[in-house]
């Protein structure tokens, strides 16, 4: 009897969801059809990825300094960073406002990277929003909210270039896979090779700075002891810190040794509207399913 009860209620189910077909119908094909016009507003995004290794420093360099760290921490002397964690500090430079702001400043990219309406294939040329930047009188035009700035601050900026710069740690060897996304596959390729560049730059001109430092400080150290063996100490101290300080200034790829660099992508990484479409048609059918199931249970009752 209660077989029959199920039985009943499927067929009775299946019965009020085929009276229901049309409603089912326009609902999905509503759903599928706003995703497809959603897909097609998106913008194509271009992915430009660079292939990094750790620039490390000389071994045996780097077993005196070790040997040395003792003495010279307790003279109050930093000997330098070593290999791993200069490419740590190099990788969270790359995410910190400061850095990002003097990379804007310097590159003179904030007209398209906070006014980029889309990029024109055909002319290879970036195309700017009109309402937010006038070409013609080379202004900020943005409409903004009273006491806002019209040219973008340093906070949106960073807020934006965060969204399009990514990198990634490799399992296998150390290696380091650096990103960048935009509309434009030349711009991406361009700014992927001139992070590289100002990274090893920001830390090597900062290296430089706290060798300087170092070795003028152990000089004034040399001057103000009298003991002998201290002194040959700080001598050592010297010679080491003057060797990383020859190496900084004659080396180019300090921190990042480019494998494989950028090149202009010639496929978008995104978006996949294939998998936007289907994702909401299948949303919309479900939606359609549901709402027609309501219906049934309120008419039963």
């Amino acid at each position: 009897m209660q077989k029959q009860e199920i039985e009943i209620d499927i067929k009775d189910l299946l019965t009020s969801l085929w009276r229901q077909k049309f409603l089912i119908i326009i609902i999905t094909t509503i759903f599928a059809v706003a995703s497809v016009l959603f897909a097609l507003s998106l913008p194509n995004l271009y992915k430009a990825e660079v292939l990094l290794a750790p620039a490390l420093e000389d071994s045996q360099m780097s077993g005196a300094l070790n040997q040395l760290g003792g003495i010279a921490a307790m003279a109050g002397i930093n000997v330098g960073k070593q290999g791993a964690s200069r490419v740590d500090l190099a990788l969270e430079t790359l995410k910190s406002r400061k850095f990002t702001q003097h990379f804007i400043d310097k590159r003179n990219i904030l007209i398209p990277l906070m006014a980029m309406e889309r990029w024109d294939a055909l002319s290879g040329e970036v195309v700017i929003k009109s309402d937010l930047y006038d070409e013609s009188s080379h202004k900020w035009i943005r409409p903004v909210a009273e006491g806002k700035s019209v040219i973008p601050t340093a906070w949106e900026a960073y807020k934006e270039f965060e969204l399009i710069v990514d990198y990634e740690r490799l399992k296998m060897g150390g290696f380091i896979k650096l990103s960048v996304e935009s509309q434009s596959p030349y711009l991406a390729q361009q700014w992927a090779d001139w992070l590289v560049d100002d990274l090893n730059q920001w830390i090597k001109k900062g290296d430089i700075k706290e060798f300087t430092a170092n070795i003028a400080y152990i000089n004034e150290k040399i001057n103000s002891t009298q003991v002998a063996e201290m002194q040959k100490v700080f001598y050592q101290l010297v010679e080491e810190q003057t060797k990383k300080l020859m190496l900084a200034e004659v080396q180019e790829e300090y921190v990042f040794k480019v494998i494989d660099p950028a090149v202009v992508p010639e496929e978008k990484d995104s978006p996949r509207r294939a998998i936007i479409c289907i994702l909401g048609t299948f949303i919309g059918g479900f939606l359609a399913l549901l709402i027609a199931l309501i219906r049934h249970i309120l008419a039963r009752k």
